[in-house]
């Protein structure tokens, strides 16, 4: 199977893509689309033949539920049961922070497939901001289950290429909406008796959601998830790697095969074979967007090892650390 890329830098492009992109949905196969996280492998939620071959393609475990992305708001009354006594904090998040990078774990309809949600009787929904997805998701008009376009455990793509590298003859279509702008998954949140659990950390960050109440961040990894990105190891690099503790030195005393991700520029990084840097000044948001494509950078040089800076374990800091964790095992 050949893969094609589709550019969506004109509007002729985009409207080529659109229409490329729903006919393969509908046909019932997996096509990868930009988001404002990172590149999504979406198929028709409702279509459990479509969704069975994301699962195939990506070789993702089936006790791994899936984010169901929403083309409205309206269809999440046909997919969740809203709980009467959330309805109000769960309204308010909504209308806080989608479209955007923040997923609500909710109790399911019977329309949603045991496939997606593993069995589970909850569902993942989000609504994606970037405007090429958006545009193909309303023309589609119907939920799309989208996990990142990779092959599973490794490194989520943030631009065409990385899926093409990843998912390359194995789907028909990469839609190519430029590098995605957070470069790191979606918040994933449930609310549990007024409280706002953070399953996973992600661009929405605890600060922000303190706004609407209290926030308690969950710690467990678990081997069958009742959310998506929970697994230990994940986002990981075939490349072993390994993550220093907050304020370790990054330095080695002799000349070795590794590399080293360094969060910024304030430590002497030492005799490395190669060194990429998140951000040289320490932006978090910079960090984030550079995370996955610079891990990746490392793990194409056959390296022995890399060796990662950890993150400052607050705000968006907090979302890296924990990719960092997952992709060296430590999740």
């Amino acid at each position: 199977m050949r893969t094609e890329v589709a550019p969506t830098g004109t509007p002729q492009e985009l409207a080529a893509a659109t229409e490329s992109a729903v006919k393969i949905l509908r046909d019932g196969q997996p096509v990868a689309l930009p988001t404002e996280t990172v590149y999504g492998l979406a198929a028709s939620a409702l279509n459990n033949a479509a969704v069975l071959r994301v699962f195939e393609t990506k070789e993702r475990p089936h006790f791994d539920p899936l984010i169901v992305h929403l083309p409205t708001r309206e269809w999440m009354e046909r997919i969740c049961d809203l709980p009467s006594e959330s309805r109000e904090l769960t309204e308010r998040l909504l209308n806080r922070f989608w479209p955007g990078p923040l997923t609500m774990i909710l109790p399911r309809k019977a329309i949603v497939p045991d496939l997606v949600t593993s069995g589970l009787q909850t569902v993942a929904v989000r609504m994606s901001s970037h405007p090429v997805f958006r545009r193909i998701i309303e023309r589609f008009d119907q939920p799309l289950a989208a996990p990142s376009a990779n092959r599973f455990g490794r490194i989520s793509p943030t631009a065409a290429a990385h899926v093409v590298e990843e998912l390359g003859e194995r789907i028909h279509l990469v839609v190519d909406g430029g590098p995605t702008p957070h470069g790191v998954e979606s918040t994933i949140i449930e609310i549990r008796e007024s409280s706002i659990e953070i399953l996973r950390n992600g661009p929405v960050t605890a600060d922000q959601l303190r706004e609407f109440g209290n926030v308690l961040v969950s710690t467990h990894s678990a081997d069958k998830p009742n959310a998506p990105g929970q697994l230990k190891s994940h986002y990981a690099p075939g490349t072993p790697m390994t993550l220093l503790a907050p304020g370790e030195s990054p330095a080695i005393s002799e000349a070795k095969p590794w590399g080293l991700l360094a969060f910024d520029n304030s430590r002497a990084p030492g005799p490395y074979a190669h060194v990429e840097v998140l951000s040289e000044r320490g932006d978090l948001a910079e960090a984030a967007a550079t995370l996955f494509a610079k891990l990746r950078a490392l793990d194409r040089l056959g390296l022995e090892r890399i060796v990662a800076e950890s993150a400052p374990d607050r705000g968006l800091g907090t979302a890296i650390l924990d990719r960092l964790r997952k992709a060296a095992g430590n999740g």
